[in-house]
């Protein structure tokens, strides 16, 4: 308890001391937070123009950089200030900075923000600086920053202050910038491709696409509970029957109020996208060629360290159908059985707890998560998926069990699912009919069938290979991020008790 409040008095004491510093600048300066700064160059750049300059050097050069203040040695006269580009070492002293800037620098703190003009130099040791002539307050800090050697290394405040953490931790802000190269870089392959980026709603007055638990909302003028989005699936699909294009995607914000794990988080990022006149096969090239591109882009080659492995987006992936990978791992052939009562005594037999009323393609699934799923560590294409938990698939010809369905599995993980998409509007009724019945015996009374989605699918979808991409999942891959939370800016926490 003493500590505690040690610790809280002394954060007091340096926050007084910051505001104390704040009000001399008001009074010396005027405006400590500007509106107007003109930076001529990043630190970066800087680093860039001048990478060849020879040791104790004067350039002649004048520029103007700006950043957030990260140390502060001798008492201002060196100073090292970091911008999103990097940092950059200023040097203060009487016969080069002006009296004005010189006064400011006893009222420079950690954390402040600095605008500083100068000469550019590299010093005997090899530093690249700048030789101030004039310092601008651009931001005064009323905070301190975290202690500078460890960063923020408490897990809770990592995630609740992210600004703290990207502000101390290379390797976190390095991550959020490979994380927009990462969707930058799907969104180009896809244009590459030949596909039309479009947008679909995020509120649905009928949730679907996809069998998860939705958030629900209120439109107060349309007098109307809606759902955000647990998948753009069926407008896409829609999208598809006008004509639009051949080949649409979405890099979209899905919505599942559902359990959070370093895997899962509520509020998530996917690439959905239908191909018309292509396959699952057709897919499968397309997932193949867009993992290996993202991998060049982030790491140069296709085989990058995850964790204490290493993987490899090399294409062509390992395929392997449903009922192949569970025979091989647990020796039971699925495809032998012919009834739901014999999967369930076969599933029984070799030790699984399975439920009294799950069907042939429920045991298939469950014995291949239990089972399989943990063994694919390099990229693998999992194919002929049970029609059972596949509502939307095209079936197997000559296995009306089984349905044209992959997913593709990297370090245990499922990062994508595809189809060969059913379009056959009499028996994509059918399907979603009994889904509901399902949903509806499960309790899940506000779920309804889309009658818009087989309005349209009444009209004529061509037929076409879909595909759904958890980003985040991938983000996680190619960044070597153990959790989910580590990739996304600003996960959902819990409220902080009072």
């Amino acid at each position: 308890m003493t500590e505690q409040k040690t610790e809280t008095a002394l954060s007091s004491d340096v926050t007084e001391v910051r505001a104390q510093k704040l009000a001399k600048l008001r009074e010396t300066i005027g405006d400590v937070y500007p509106a107007h700064f003109h930076r001529t160059i990043t630190n970066a750049e800087l680093a860039e123009k001048y990478k060849d300059i020879e040791p104790d050097t004067l350039t002649g050069d004048i520029v103007t950089v700006a950043g957030r203040v990260y140390s502060n040695r001798n008492s201002g006269m060196f100073i090292d200030i970091v911008d999103a580009s990097g940092k950059v070492q200023v040097f203060s002293h009487k016969d080069v900075t002006s009296e004005e800037a010189r006064n400011l620098l006893p009222l420079i703190d950690l954390g402040d923000i600095i605008g500083v003009t100068g000469e550019v130099r590299r010093t005997k040791r090899g530093e690249l600086t700048v030789n101030v002539h004039t310092i601008t307050m651009l931001t005064k800090a009323l905070l301190p920053m975290p202690e500078k050697w460890h960063g923020v290394t408490d897990i809770e405040t990592k995630y609740r202050k992210r600004h703290l953490d990207i502000m101390t931790n290379e390797e976190s802000k390095l991550r959020f910038q490979q994380r927009s190269k990462i969707i930058s870089g799907v969104r180009r392959f896809m244009e590459q491709e030949g596909f039309m980026e479009v947008e679909t709603p995020m509120l649905h007055s009928v949730y679907g696409g996809a069998t998860a638990e939705p958030f629900k909302t209120h439109h107060n003028t349309l007098k109307l509970d809606m759902y955000l989005r647990i998948a753009p699936e069926l407008f896409l699909k829609r999208t598809l029957v006008s004509g639009l294009s051949d080949k649409v995607f979405e890099v979209n914000r899905n919505f599942r109020n559902e359990g959070v794990s370093t895997r899962h988080n509520p509020e998530f990022t996917m690439m959905e996208c239908y191909w018309a006149y292509a396959d699952y096969e057709d897919v499968m090239g397309l997932v193949e060629r867009l993992f290996e591109a993202l991998a060049l882009q982030i790491h140069g080659t296709t085989a990058f360290p995850f964790g204490d492995k290493e993987i490899s987006f090399k294409g062509p992936f390992k395929r392997v159908p449903m009922p192949d990978a569970v025979k091989e791992a647990t020796g039971i052939d699925f495809l032998a059985i012919k009834t739901d009562e014999e999967a369930r005594a076969a599933a029984k037999a070799a030790g699984f707890e399975v439920e009294k009323d799950w069907t042939w393609g429920e045991c298939l699934a469950f014995i291949f998560e239990e089972k399989v799923e943990g063994t694919l560590i390099q990229p693998s294409h999992v194919t002929h998926f049970p029609k059972d938990i596949s509502p939307f698939a095209k079936e197997v010809p000559g296995e009306p069990r089984l349905v044209e369905r992959f997913e593709t599995y990297c370090n245990a993980w499922e990062l994508g699912n595809a189809f060969s998409e059913l379009n056959d509007p009499e028996e994509q009724r059918r399907r979603m009919v009994e889904q509901l019945e399902q949903a509806h015996a499960r309790g899940e009374k506000e779920k309804q069938l889309d009658e818009e989605f087989l309005d349209a699918i009444d009209q004529g979808m061509p037929p076409a290979g879909g595909l759904g991409i958890g980003i985040d999942r991938l983000i996680m891959l190619l960044t070597n991020a153990p959790s989910i939370r580590d990739i996304i800016l600003f996960p959902a926490r819990r409220q902080k008790a009072d």
